[in-house]
């Protein structure tokens, strides 16, 4: 069987799905066992499961490029100063959906995504208790791997199928008022809406591989939340734009939260709407 990592267009993609899985093999040991949680700063849980991750991350990424920055949730106090003069770097969450991970649920992902000029120039989103993977990058496309080195190549849907609303992802955990009324109204734009709930990255992959129409997250998310999954989604057909309807990019800000965002199809018929709605 051939393996899907064996003929990909970018020559550090298929080391880093590689990288990406067996940072998933060094979470599992502490998946459902019972992990001490500590607070950040910022009052987000942190494991041993994370630290592990990030480890084997940063050493493997450093490894395959000594030139090439790592930006990682785990060690992301770097100056803006700092990182302004980077021309690349990696964006790493070691383990994205760290709260699904700690209440025993299979919905946290491993996130890399290399980073040029502000732009993603692919992402990686595996997932550590099945040992799938997504991939991707704009004008690279897009793929999922299963953990048997079978896959596929992915595409986003231009619309749902017949007889179905459009399928709109969101998070277990995370809305707003704001994201509540936008929701309302693109209900009464296009109709009644089916809502997909699903932890971390995974709402991005949905949309990738056709599964789901529309991710709007009109609540905080940070820079390294985003990153891999925006790889994988643009390289299927998708984008994420701000609100004001404008890429979404990761320029060195001081701060690393990312302003609100919507993902869907390029082609979607009610992109149009769904904007207006936004910005209202």
């Amino acid at each position: 069987m051939t393996d899907v990592l064996d003929n990909l267009p970018h020559p550090l993609l298929a080391p880093v799905v590689r990288l990406a899985l067996k940072a998933g093999e060094a979470i599992l040991p502490f998946w459902r066992n019972g992990v001490a949680v500590t607070a950040k700063a910022d009052d987000s849980p942190v494991t041993a499961a994370d630290l592990a991750a990030h480890q084997v991350l940063v050493d493997g990424l450093q490894a395959l490029d000594p030139s090439i920055h790592v930006l990682s949730e785990e060690d992301a106090n770097i100056a803006q100063a700092e990182r302004a003069t980077w021309e690349r770097w990696w964006l790493v969450d070691p383990l994205d959906g760290t709260k699904e991970f700690i209440a025993g649920s299979e919905e946290f992902t491993v996130n890399v995504a290399l980073i040029e000029r502000g732009q993603v120039v692919f992402g990686v989103v595996s997932m550590p208790t099945n040992g799938r993977c997504w991939l991707g990058g704009k004008d690279l496309g897009a793929w999922r791997r299963e953990a048997d080195g079978a896959g596929q190549a992915i595409s986003v849907r231009t619309g749902p199928p017949a007889g179905q609303g459009v399928t709109v992802v969101a998070s277990r955990r995370h809305s707003s008022p704001d994201q509540e009324r936008l929701l309302a109204g693109l209900a009464e734009a296009v109709g009644e809406l089916q809502l997909a709930n699903i932890g971390s990255s995974l709402k991005f992959c949905l949309l990738a591989e056709g599964s789901a129409d529309c991710y709007p997250r009109l609540a905080p998310t940070s820079q390294w939340d985003t990153a891999a999954a925006q790889g994988v989604l643009e390289g299927a057909g998708g984008v994420v734009l701000q609100l004001d309807g404008q890429p979404f990019s990761y320029p060195p800000r001081e701060s690393l939260l990312n302003p609100f965002f919507l993902a869907l199809p390029a082609n979607a018929p009610w992109r149009t709407r769904l904007l207006e709605l936004a910005r209202a």
